[in-house]
């Protein structure tokens, strides 16, 4: 059940301690099947309030801070790690009466968008077993399209929320930069980490984000707050709004990802939305990915030298702090995340900096006046999520043809540039979730949830349960 009906059903006595008893029931459960979790909580706790999400049930990806639970980033270094403090928005949904479930497997500190390099062992497709779910936030989507829980919190640094989604038939919004506090978020790269959440329509995301959504002055990111209730505007005509969408992007997508593209355009222009296609520099857009590889491996280089079984992780062995850093930091982190690291290392040495790390700044600035500039014309832009359906385990998932360089990695446009983006399912090819993605203007979070929420009315694939699902 979704958010409201839930709300319903405890609002007629349903006891909020069965419904979280079932939840926990239906996690360990999915555990063999599909391992969506790091960590399920063993005690019912609940704090009194009369918000919407008061007595429903959620996850939490595994690299946000929660006191005195097991909190590892999917990390080895991190496996015992248990913090002293809350996240801002693991507070604000305690407060609004919101009841964890559980504590979900990402990939390794968020670093991959495969969902098989967690500590405790890759994550499955609900849709096919023999998928991925894609990352990082894997457990965070699976838990939401198995049915275990209506909603779920992730975050997103390239597409680790968005493109999850896609692939597991559910709904996933990643807000603009700061909206919502990242304080307690493990860093990856903070330039672009996003707090996201996961649910099965547009109205449940959009009732979490404006429980969780406002200024903290733990961070210092934090957008001021903007005093609109979301929930009051998704239902607004959206006629007279025009998106555009990348040609370029699409000269190589497969047919039946190009087909339902099209339908969903007709949908929109059967809303009154106008949708037109604008070209942009195609050497712009293959430079997305290896931008965003230059600055998140920077970033999360910096951002995680804390983890060095000194600080913080799992002690090393050795007689001097570099042999107790150096065994620390061989046991703890898998061969991705090494060699990330190197490459972070690499581009940050004085000497590389400017031909590098600069110049992938400098891609990003271009990328992002880009679209701004578009911007000003059009309300958003619109997109299929991902190239195709979620790849198959064994199937390589670094695809450097022109098709997946630009298609597959267009969601880091909206961290580039801190825009609100979201993702909707819109139809299935070979039995296999698709979805489009829309991207707005900075801080009009409102009107990117108003046109996905529309545009989601007019097709059939909201509150869908994977076929594994539990429907809990």
């Amino acid at each position: 059940m979704n958010i409201l009906e839930l709300r319903r059903k405890l609002d007629n006595g349903l006891s909020s301690e069965k419904l979280f008893n079932e939840c926990v029931e239906a996690a360990k459960k999915s555990q063999v099947e599909y391992n969506p979790f790091v960590t399920i909580m063993n005690k019912y706790e609940k704090t009194d309030s009369n918000s919407l999400l008061s007595g429903i049930p959620y996850v939490l990806k595994d690299n946000i801070s929660t006191k005195g639970i097991l909190t590892t980033a999917s990390s080895n270094i991190l496996k015992n790690y248990v913090p002293v403090y809350d996240a801002t928005i693991y507070e604000k949904l305690k407060k609004a009466g919101a009841v964890l479930v559980g504590k979900t497997v990402l990939d390794e500190l968020a670093m991959g968008g495969t969902g098989t390099t967690g500590h405790t062992g890759l994550v499955r497709n609900p849709w096919d077993r023999n998928r991925q779910i894609g990352g990082s936030s894997a457990g965070s989507a699976a838990a939401v399209a198995l049915g275990i829980v209506p909603f779920a919190i992730g975050s997103d640094t390239g597409d680790s929320v968005r493109k999850p989604a896609a692939y597991g038939g559910v709904v996933g919004f990643k807000p603009t930069y700061g909206r919502i506090s990242r304080y307690g978020l493990f860093a990856f790269a903070s330039s672009l980490d996003h707090l996201g959440i996961f649910a099965r329509n547009v109205r449940d995301v959009t009732i979490v984000t404006d429980i969780v959504k406002g200024h903290d002055e733990r961070d210092m990111t934090s957008l001021p707050d903007d005093d609109k209730v979301y929930l009051d505007i998704i239902d607004n005509d959206v006629k007279g709004k025009k998106l555009f969408y990348i040609k370029e992007a699409l000269d190589n997508a497969s047919e039946e990802i190009l087909d339902n593209f099209n339908k969903v355009i007709q949908k929109c222009n059967d809303l009154g939305i106008e949708v037109k296609g604008e070209s942009i520099d195609k050497d712009l857009l293959l430079a997305i990915y290896p931008a965003y590889m230059a600055i998140s491996c920077a970033e999360a280089t910096s951002n995680d030298a804390n983890l060095n079984g000194i600080h913080f992780g799992v002690r090393g062995e050795g007689k001097t702090p570099d042999e107790i850093i150096t065994d620390a930091r061989t046991k703890g982190f898998s061969e991705l995340i090494k060699r990330r690291f190197i490459i972070g290392s690499y581009i940050l040495q004085r000497e590389n900096q400017e031909k590098l790390f600069l110049n992938a700044y400098r891609v990003r600035r271009m990328i992002v006046d880009k679209i701004n500039e578009l911007f000003k014309e059009y309300d958003g832009l619109i997109m299929p999520a991902a190239a195709g359906i979620a790849p198959k385990f064994d199937e390589k998932s670094d695809k450097l043809s022109d098709k997946y360089l630009i298609l597959d990695n267009h969601l880091c446009i909206g961290n580039f540039g801190g825009y609100p983006s979201i993702t909707i399912p819109s139809g299935f090819v070979n039995d296999m979730p698709i979805a489009i993605n829309i991207t707005g203007r900075i801080k009009e979070d409102y009107i990117v949830l108003n046109i996905a929420n529309k545009i989601e009315g007019t097709m059939e694939y909201k509150d869908q349960v994977a076929r594994g699902g539990y429907n809990v």
